[in-house]
């Protein structure tokens, strides 16, 4: 019985052993199976096959992040590049404002001594340091006083026109009434001493920034754009300095004059550099020196008699 039995289990497991045999048979064929062309086992092309989309997933999975990465460290990079350069910017536009300014500072200075060589007097170089308090900074406070030669009613300038007079002095500073104020005023004429009558005076307007022209009669031409120049008869500005432009001409109701309004020709309201002009005005004669037909010899002698 048991050897029946025995005969009948092979006889049932022949066809598995058989299987397996042919299987691993199949698998040692397969590995050592090689491509016609390129020579390579062909188990390596399936096991490659098989698993090419898992390694596509991870390969992609992997970039990602890698670049993801990358970004990151890309912008920080960035970030720092783009502060660097706004830096760089901001010290640009500095210098470039310094330039500016130290440009402009140069042209100032050199009008002024354009205007040293034009008027031929001596002058102070001075620094504007200090404005009153009012709105329309009608006074100016300049860093030059009587130490340098400075005296009192001793004339401003630019090199664009008049700016006003020294009123007040120390050692080292001194206060200028600008000719806007309305306490200011010189004597002026339309165009050049010698080649026109319209002569008169302006005082200043305050506020308004102007001044304003009085006593030319209506007989004489003045149209806006004309040029004062000062006369030299109010005994503090030298003639033929520049005061303004003429912006506005109207006739006076009450009288046969012009009512002329003036631009003064510098810039009042950003004065940075000045100079005082050391100039001293010739004296006055006496009236009685001034007068016809009067014996001067016998008015000396009268006078030394008294």
């Amino acid at each position: 019985m048991a050897a029946i039995r025995t005969q009948r289990e092979i006889r049932q497991r022949a066809p598995i052993w058989l299987g397996v045999l042919l299987l691993m048979n199949l698998v040692l064929m397969a590995f050592d199976a090689r491509d016609s062309v390129t020579r390579q086992r062909l188990l390596r092309s399936w096991v490659q096959a098989v698993i090419s989309p898992a390694q596509s997933l991870s390969s992609g999975a992997s970039g990602a992040s890698t670049n993801f990465v990358r970004q990151i460290m890309n912008f920080r990079s960035t970030a720092g590049e783009n502060e660097r350069l706004k830096e760089q910017l901001a010290q640009t536009q500095l210098d470039l404002r310094n330039a500016q300014q130290a440009a402009a500072e140069t042209e100032r200075l050199r009008g002024l001594l354009n205007l040293k060589e034009q008027t031929g007097y001596a002058q102070v170089t001075a620094r504007v340091i200090a404005r009153d308090s009012s709105v329309w900074f009608s006074t100016i406070t300049i860093n030059r006083g009587s130490s340098s030669g400075i005296a009192l009613n001793m004339p401003v300038v630019t090199g664009s026109g008049i700016v006003g007079r020294v009123i007040a002095l120390s050692p080292w500073t001194a206060q200028v009434m600008m000719i806007t104020d309305e306490k200011a005023a010189a004597g002026a004429i339309v165009g050049k001493l010698g080649e026109s009558g319209a002569l008169g005076s302006v005082r200043g307007l305050g506020d308004r920034g102007l001044v304003e022209m009085h006593y030319v009669p209506d007989l004489e031409t003045v149209k806006v754009g004309d040029y004062i120049l000062t006369t030299g008869q109010d005994g503090i500005y030298p003639p033929g300095l520049t005061i303004g432009e003429v912006v506005q001409v109207s006739p006076d109701a009450t009288a046969q004059l012009h009512k002329i309004l003036v631009k003064p020709g510098a810039n009042l309201d950003r004065l940075e550099e000045v100079a005082v002009l050391l100039y001293t005005p010739p004296a006055r004669p006496a009236a009685d020196q001034t007068l016809p037909n009067v014996d001067k010899e016998k008015t000396v002698k009268g006078k030394n008699e008294q």
